[in-house]
Protein backbone atom coordinates (compact mmCIF):
# COMPACT_ATOMS: atom_id res chain seq x y z
CA UNK A 1 0.00 0.00 0.00
CA UNK A 2 1.33 3.72 -1.27
CA UNK A 3 0.86 5.90 2.18
CA UNK A 4 2.64 8.69 0.31
CA UNK A 5 6.33 10.30 1.52
CA UNK A 6 7.87 11.06 4.54
CA UNK A 7 10.83 13.42 5.41
CA UNK A 8 13.26 12.35 8.09
CA UNK A 9 15.10 15.34 9.74
CA UNK A 10 17.75 15.17 12.39
CA UNK A 11 19.63 17.89 14.46
CA UNK A 12 23.35 17.93 13.35
CA UNK A 13 26.50 19.84 13.62
CA UNK A 14 26.07 20.05 16.90
CA UNK A 15 29.74 19.29 18.26
CA UNK A 16 31.94 22.33 18.92
CA UNK A 17 35.87 22.60 19.25
CA UNK A 18 36.72 19.44 20.61
CA UNK A 19 33.63 18.57 21.99
CA UNK A 20 31.45 15.77 20.07
CA UNK A 21 27.95 15.25 19.94
CA UNK A 22 26.39 12.62 18.13
CA UNK A 23 27.26 10.40 14.75
CA UNK A 24 26.79 13.12 11.80
CA UNK A 25 28.28 11.14 9.28
CA UNK A 26 26.19 7.96 10.22
CA UNK A 27 22.87 9.85 10.31
CA UNK A 28 23.36 12.03 6.88
CA UNK A 29 23.26 8.30 5.09
CA UNK A 30 19.85 7.74 6.73
CA UNK A 31 17.84 11.07 6.97
CA UNK A 32 16.68 12.98 4.28
CA UNK A 33 16.79 16.44 5.82
CA UNK A 34 19.81 18.03 8.70
CA UNK A 35 18.89 20.96 10.76
CA UNK A 36 22.66 22.15 11.31
CA UNK A 37 23.38 24.33 14.24
CA UNK A 38 24.37 27.56 13.14
CA UNK A 39 26.95 28.09 15.93
CA UNK A 40 24.81 29.79 18.72
CA UNK A 41 23.57 26.69 21.15
CA UNK A 42 26.46 24.27 19.27
CA UNK A 43 28.93 24.10 15.99
CA UNK A 44 31.77 26.21 15.03
CA UNK A 45 32.92 26.96 11.30
CA UNK A 46 34.69 24.16 10.89
CA UNK A 47 31.99 21.45 12.07
CA UNK A 48 29.85 23.99 10.21
CA UNK A 49 31.94 23.41 6.88
CA UNK A 50 31.81 19.35 7.18
CA UNK A 51 28.19 18.62 7.55
CA UNK A 52 27.61 21.08 5.11
CA UNK A 53 30.03 19.23 2.30
CA UNK A 54 29.15 15.81 3.57
CA UNK A 55 25.19 16.52 3.26
CA UNK A 56 25.28 18.19 -0.08
CA UNK A 57 28.00 15.14 -1.03
CA UNK A 58 24.61 12.82 0.08
CA UNK A 59 21.96 14.69 -1.29
CA UNK A 60 20.78 15.93 2.00
CA UNK A 61 18.56 18.96 1.88
CA UNK A 62 20.45 21.55 4.40
CA UNK A 63 18.44 23.29 7.21
CA UNK A 64 19.58 26.27 9.81
CA UNK A 65 19.14 25.27 13.28
CA UNK A 66 18.74 28.69 14.50
CA UNK A 67 18.79 29.02 18.33
CA UNK A 68 19.22 31.45 21.39
CA UNK A 69 22.50 32.48 21.98
CA UNK A 70 23.17 30.22 24.58
CA UNK A 71 26.54 27.60 24.02
CA UNK A 72 26.80 26.88 27.58
CA UNK A 73 23.02 25.70 27.99
CA UNK A 74 23.16 23.89 24.39
CA UNK A 75 20.50 25.92 23.70
CA UNK A 76 17.93 24.72 26.31
CA UNK A 77 17.64 27.59 28.57
CA UNK A 78 14.50 30.26 28.20
CA UNK A 79 15.94 33.46 27.60
CA UNK A 80 14.44 37.00 27.65
CA UNK A 81 15.29 38.34 24.06
CA UNK A 82 14.11 41.76 22.45
CA UNK A 83 12.06 40.77 19.62
CA UNK A 84 14.44 42.97 17.13
CA UNK A 85 17.29 41.22 18.39
CA UNK A 86 15.86 37.77 18.39
CA UNK A 87 14.94 38.80 14.24
CA UNK A 88 18.99 40.03 13.70
CA UNK A 89 19.88 36.81 15.59
CA UNK A 90 17.94 34.38 13.29
CA UNK A 91 18.96 36.13 10.47
CA UNK A 92 22.91 36.13 11.00
CA UNK A 93 22.40 32.77 11.72
CA UNK A 94 21.00 31.41 8.51
CA UNK A 95 23.53 33.87 6.41
CA UNK A 96 26.45 31.75 8.33
CA UNK A 97 25.43 29.07 7.56
CA UNK A 98 24.22 29.65 3.94
CA UNK A 99 27.82 30.64 3.27
CA UNK A 100 29.44 26.86 4.20
CA UNK A 101 26.08 25.57 2.05
CA UNK A 102 26.77 27.92 -0.63
CA UNK A 103 30.81 26.95 -0.47
CA UNK A 104 29.44 23.26 -0.78
CA UNK A 105 27.53 23.57 -3.92
CA UNK A 106 24.06 24.06 -2.47
CA UNK A 107 21.88 26.28 -0.14
CA UNK A 108 19.93 26.23 2.83
CA UNK A 109 16.73 25.50 1.92
CA UNK A 110 14.23 25.97 5.45
CA UNK A 111 14.68 27.11 8.91
CA UNK A 112 13.75 25.24 11.88
CA UNK A 113 14.12 27.09 15.74
CA UNK A 114 16.29 25.16 18.22
CA UNK A 115 15.76 23.85 22.10
CA UNK A 116 14.20 26.63 23.99
CA UNK A 117 13.79 28.90 21.17
CA UNK A 118 11.36 26.40 19.17
CA UNK A 119 9.63 25.89 22.17
CA UNK A 120 9.03 29.83 23.11
CA UNK A 121 7.86 30.93 19.48
CA UNK A 122 5.72 27.39 19.49
CA UNK A 123 3.55 29.64 22.26
CA UNK A 124 4.32 33.24 21.95
CA UNK A 125 3.61 35.21 19.22
CA UNK A 126 6.11 37.79 19.65
CA UNK A 127 8.86 35.37 19.72
CA UNK A 128 7.47 33.66 16.47
CA UNK A 129 7.09 36.46 14.68
CA UNK A 130 10.65 37.77 15.44
CA UNK A 131 11.96 33.83 14.10
CA UNK A 132 9.35 34.78 11.12
CA UNK A 133 10.97 38.27 10.16
CA UNK A 134 14.09 36.89 11.00
CA UNK A 135 13.95 34.68 8.35
CA UNK A 136 11.77 37.14 5.52
CA UNK A 137 14.63 39.55 5.74
CA UNK A 138 16.95 36.38 4.06
CA UNK A 139 14.59 35.40 1.74
CA UNK A 140 10.68 35.26 2.07
CA UNK A 141 10.82 32.05 0.23
CA UNK A 142 12.56 30.26 2.47
CA UNK A 143 10.53 27.06 4.46
CA UNK A 144 9.97 26.74 8.34
CA UNK A 145 9.87 23.95 10.14
CA UNK A 146 7.68 24.14 13.18
CA UNK A 147 5.20 22.29 15.26
CA UNK A 148 1.73 22.25 13.49
CA UNK A 149 -0.77 25.03 14.59
CA UNK A 150 1.57 26.85 16.61
CA UNK A 151 2.39 30.34 16.76
CA UNK A 152 5.44 30.26 14.28
CA UNK A 153 3.45 28.55 11.96
CA UNK A 154 0.50 30.90 12.30
CA UNK A 155 3.20 33.84 11.42
CA UNK A 156 4.90 32.46 8.84
CA UNK A 157 1.07 32.05 7.43
CA UNK A 158 0.79 35.72 7.70
CA UNK A 159 4.29 36.67 6.17
CA UNK A 160 3.17 34.39 3.11
CA UNK A 161 5.41 32.10 2.82
CA UNK A 162 5.55 28.54 3.55
CA UNK A 163 5.43 26.28 7.23
CA UNK A 164 5.85 22.22 7.04
CA UNK A 165 4.64 20.92 10.11
CA UNK A 166 6.99 18.76 12.29
CA UNK A 167 6.72 15.53 14.34
CA UNK A 168 8.53 13.89 17.00
CA UNK A 169 9.10 9.89 16.92
CA UNK A 170 11.36 10.18 20.17
CA UNK A 171 9.74 12.56 22.47
CA UNK A 172 6.46 12.19 24.48
CA UNK A 173 3.95 14.57 23.98
CA UNK A 174 1.43 16.52 26.56
CA UNK A 175 -2.00 16.69 25.59
CA UNK A 176 -2.18 20.37 24.35
CA UNK A 177 0.43 18.98 21.36
CA UNK A 178 3.37 20.43 23.18
CA UNK A 179 6.83 18.38 24.05
CA UNK A 180 6.75 16.90 27.71
CA UNK A 181 10.02 19.00 28.85
CA UNK A 182 13.22 17.51 28.81
CA UNK A 183 13.04 17.71 32.53
CA UNK A 184 10.48 15.06 33.63
CA UNK A 185 10.82 11.52 33.34
CA UNK A 186 9.61 9.74 29.98
CA UNK A 187 10.39 13.00 27.91
CA UNK A 188 12.50 11.19 25.17
CA UNK A 189 11.91 7.60 24.01
CA UNK A 190 14.47 5.40 23.63
CA UNK A 191 12.95 1.95 23.09
CA UNK A 192 13.51 1.55 19.09
CA UNK A 193 10.30 -1.01 18.82
CA UNK A 194 7.99 1.86 20.24
CA UNK A 195 10.09 4.64 18.14
CA UNK A 196 9.55 3.19 14.93
CA UNK A 197 6.03 2.08 15.77
CA UNK A 198 5.30 5.88 16.39
CA UNK A 199 7.10 6.97 13.34
CA UNK A 200 4.59 4.75 11.27
CA UNK A 201 1.49 5.48 12.81
CA UNK A 202 2.17 8.95 12.79
CA UNK A 203 2.97 8.62 8.44
CA UNK A 204 0.11 6.43 8.09
CA UNK A 205 -2.36 8.63 9.96
CA UNK A 206 -0.88 11.62 10.92
CA UNK A 207 -1.20 10.99 14.73
CA UNK A 208 0.12 10.34 18.09
CA UNK A 209 -0.79 9.30 21.45
CA UNK A 210 -0.18 11.97 24.00
CA UNK A 211 1.32 10.68 27.78
CA UNK A 212 -2.15 10.80 28.92
CA UNK A 213 -3.55 8.77 26.37
CA UNK A 214 -5.15 11.25 24.00
CA UNK A 215 -4.81 11.32 20.63
CA UNK A 216 -3.73 14.25 18.85
CA UNK A 217 -3.62 14.72 14.71
CA UNK A 218 -0.17 16.30 13.84
CA UNK A 219 -0.66 15.37 9.94
CA UNK A 220 3.59 16.23 9.90
CA UNK A 221 5.50 16.43 6.93
CA UNK A 222 8.76 15.47 8.60
CA UNK A 223 9.55 13.46 11.58
CA UNK A 224 12.63 14.07 13.79
CA UNK A 225 14.89 12.16 15.54
CA UNK A 226 17.75 13.62 17.44
CA UNK A 227 20.97 13.61 16.88
CA UNK A 228 22.03 13.46 20.39
CA UNK A 229 19.53 11.15 21.68
CA UNK A 230 21.73 7.81 23.10
CA UNK A 231 21.41 5.30 20.41
CA UNK A 232 20.24 7.53 17.58
CA UNK A 233 21.27 6.01 15.17
CA UNK A 234 19.97 2.78 15.55
CA UNK A 235 16.56 4.71 15.89
CA UNK A 236 17.27 6.11 13.24
CA UNK A 237 17.55 3.08 10.72
CA UNK A 238 14.79 1.17 12.72
CA UNK A 239 12.15 4.78 12.23
CA UNK A 240 13.41 4.10 8.10
CA UNK A 241 13.43 0.88 7.85
CA UNK A 242 9.84 0.72 9.59
CA UNK A 243 8.61 3.68 7.08
CA UNK A 244 9.62 1.88 4.01
CA UNK A 245 7.88 -1.50 4.98
CA UNK A 246 4.94 -0.06 5.66
CA UNK A 247 4.55 1.32 2.11
CA UNK A 248 5.66 5.05 3.11
CA UNK A 249 8.17 6.91 0.65
CA UNK A 250 11.16 8.62 1.80
CA UNK A 251 12.32 11.68 0.91
CA UNK A 252 12.35 15.54 1.88
CA UNK A 253 10.00 18.21 2.39
CA UNK A 254 11.72 20.56 0.41
CA UNK A 255 14.23 20.00 -2.52
CA UNK A 256 17.82 21.07 -2.64
CA UNK A 257 18.80 23.88 -3.88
Amino acid sequence: MDLGSMDLNSDLGEGFGAWKMGDDDAMLDIVTSANVACGFHAGDPSVMRRVCERAAERGVVIGAHVAYRDLAGFGRRAMDVAPADLADDVLYQIGALDAFARAAGTRVRYVKPHGALYNTAAVDPEQAAAVVEGIRRFHPGLALLCPPGSEMAKQAGKAGFPAYAEAFADRAYTPEGLLVSRKLPGAVLHDADEVAERAVAMAATGKVVAVDGTELALQPHSLCVHGDTPGAVELAQRIRAGLGASGVRIGPFVEAA
